[in-house]
C-alpha cells in the first residue's frame, strides 16, 4: 500500500514538473511572438526621410500594419503602439498545454510585451 502511495506521488510530481515546463515554454513562445512582431514593424522605415536627411525613423502606419499582420499570421492578437523612434507590441496568444489537459488546462493565455527600434545594421 505504501508503494502504491509513493508511486502515485511520484507520478503527480512528474506531471506537475512537466506541466510547469509547458507553462514556461508557453511564456517563452509568447515573448518570442511579441519580439518578432516588433521586429517586423521596426523594419518599416520612412525611406523618404532617410534618403533626404539620413535620419532613421519608422513609418508608423506601415510599422503598425506589419506588426499586426505578423500577429495575425501567428494566430495571435494584440495592440501596437508606434512612434517614429520605437514600436511596442503587446501580444496575446493561446498556447496549448497538453500535459495539463488532465487538470483542466488545455491552453494557457499568454500576454507579452516587446519593443524594437529601427537600425541600419547589427550593433557594433
Amino acid at each position: 500500500m505504501t508503494m502504491l502511495f509513493i508511486g502515485l506521488l511520484v507520478v503527480m510530481f512528474v506531471a506537475a514538473l512537466i506541466g510547469g515546463g509547458a507553462l514556461f515554454a508557453a511564456r517563452a513562445t509568447g515573448f518570442d511572438l511579441a519580439q518578432s512582431a516588433a521586429r517586423a514593424g521596426a523594419q518599416q522605415i520612412d525611406t523618404a526621410t532617410y534618403r533626404a536627411t539620413g535620419q532613421l525613423r519608422l513609418d508608423p502606419a506601415k510599422a503598425a500594419q506589419a506588426a499586426k499582420q505578423f500577429l495575425a499570421g501567428a494566430g495571435a492578437t494584440g495592440t501596437v503602439e508606434v512612434t517614429t523612434a520605437k514600436i511596442t507590441v503587446v501580444a496575446t496568444s493561446h498556447q496549448a498545454t497538453p500535459m495539463l489537459a488532465r487538470f483542466g488546462y488545455d491552453t494557457v493565455t499568454v500576454t507579452s510585451t516587446a519593443s524594437a527600434t529601427p537600425t541600419t545594421g547589427p550593433p557594433a
